[in-house]
């Protein structure tokens, strides 16, 4: 019906409404994780949260509590930098050249957990 993904380090996070049999509406969320297991091709790990729309006011309530209790013990969240592949723990070492400049920041949108932590 609706989806839309997130793209976090290394993870992607889709973020898909669906519609059950008897036209309620959920939200399901898959946590893609590639793993990359020598030689052999990627595969990936992925979880999945069903989220019935009768839960969403208790699920945002409870993710802005923990989100707060977070920044309450570390401060300010600290926006993840874009994964690059040359970052892979199998990478050769010399895949980054260490006279690399540094990049300027990418403008991103507010995604949804953006959002409920207050990121501009």
């Amino acid at each position: 019906m609706y989806s839309r993904s997130v793209k976090a380090g290394k993870r992607i996070y889709y973020l898909d409404v669906k519609k059950d049999r008897t036209g309620d509406y959920y939200l399901c969320i898959t946590e893609s994780k590639k793993r990359v297991m020598g030689e052999e091709a990627p595969q990936f790990e992925k979880h999945k949260l069903f989220l019935y729309k009768e839960d969403f006011a208790h699920f945002t309530e409870g993710l802005e509590d923990v989100i707060a209790y977070v920044k309450g013990q570390v401060g300010d969240i600290e926006s993840r930098r874009e994964w690059t592949p040359e970052e892979s723990e199998d990478a050769p070492a010399e895949a980054k050249p260490e006279n690399a400049e540094a990049e300027e920041p990418v403008e991103k949108k507010r995604g949804l957990l953006g959002r409920l932590i207050g990121k501009e």
